[in-house]
């Protein structure tokens, strides 16, 4: 696994308790970590003041504002937080800590150094994202029944374009697929509809923090 230096820095937008608006883990109260920087520009993007700013932090400090909560989970998210070295070591650090731990990630960069324990979400980017070809396609194989893919979709052709690629690369059978519409453009009942009819083995996903407090900062 790979060891945090002495002294080593992530660059941090933001900390806080809210709950699980999305995965598996729907509901649950957890600590955010939000690491800055971010190397996509998705359309739908919800974040992008995570894209630049934040302050640097050391793994310490981190792991002491996160006890202050004493939460059972912790999600690392960002931005991208795959996209910083440190924050590797982090997710095994947060690990040792007795913490159940999901990392976010777009899936454009690197997932095989995520430390075993840690429940890794990955993004698929469908066509009408803008990064569809930032997809790495690679990350797909080092998936397991621990993690989950998440298809973020826009309309009935990112629909469609999902269902094709769960089929040829047999998804279900690697993890666990949600499927969540982009909040305030792709009606949720439809996408539901779609799904019964095609009888595809995906979750639903509506992201709970943005009905209880409309996507406000801190949640």
């Amino acid at each position: 696994m790979p060891q945090a230096q002495k002294g080593s820095l992530l660059r941090v937008s933001e900390i806080f308790y809210s709950m699980q608006g999305e995965t598996s883990r729907i509901g649950l109260p957890t600590v955010f970590i939000r690491l800055t920087g971010c190397p996509l520009r998705c359309v739908y993007c919800d974040t992008a003041y995570a894209f630049t700013g934040g302050k640097n932090m050391s793994l310490e400090n981190i792991l002491q504002q996160v006890a202050e909560y004493r939460p059972a989970y912790v999600t690392v998210t960002g931005g991208e937080p795959l996209a910083q070295k440190n924050c590797l070591p982090m997710l095994s650090a947060l690990c040792d800590a007795g913490y159940q731990v999901s990392l976010e990630t777009g899936g454009a960069l690197d997932i095989s150094g995520v430390d075993a324990r840690v429940m890794r979400v990955m993004d698929i980017k469908t066509p009408a994202s803008g990064e569809v070809d930032r997809n790495r396609w690679e990350n797909l194989p080092l998936l397991t029944r621990h993690d989950e893919i998440k298809f973020v979709l826009c309309n009935e052709d990112d629909y469609e374009w999902a269902k094709q690629l769960m089929q040829e690369h047999q998804l279900a059978g690697k993890c666990r697929v949600l499927f969540s519409p982009v909040h305030g453009e792709m009606d949720a009942t439809q996408l539901a509809e779609w799904i019964l009819r095609d009888r595809l083995p995906v979750r639903l996903q509506l992201q709970l923090h943005k009905i209880l407090w409309n996507n406000a900062p801190g949640h």
